[in-house]
């Protein structure tokens, strides 16, 4: 697996993922339990991880729909 992208917004991880399974691509997103540790204020980023195979075509998914792959902040 490869990671896509890494956000502490939420919403772009939830856009992200729908965007991409509705083309068919299987997506992971990892660090999702580690706000019980960080106590929920949004600090530590999470990743979207999808299969080295499909990375390329999810980045152009992604990119078509300007989506951010950088670290953003539910802050900024």
């Amino acid at each position: 697996m490869k990671e896509l992208l890494r956000t502490t917004d939420p919403t772009i991880i939830a856009f992200a993922q729908a965007l991409l399974q509705g083309e068919g691509i299987d997506c992971f997103e990892m660090d999702v339990n580690i706000s019980v540790l960080e106590g929920s204020i949004g600090i530590l980023p999470r990743r979207l991880m999808v299969r080295t195979d499909d990375h390329a075509r999810a980045e152009t998914i992604l990119k078509d729909n300007d989506v951010d792959f950088g670290i953003t902040t539910a802050f900024s």
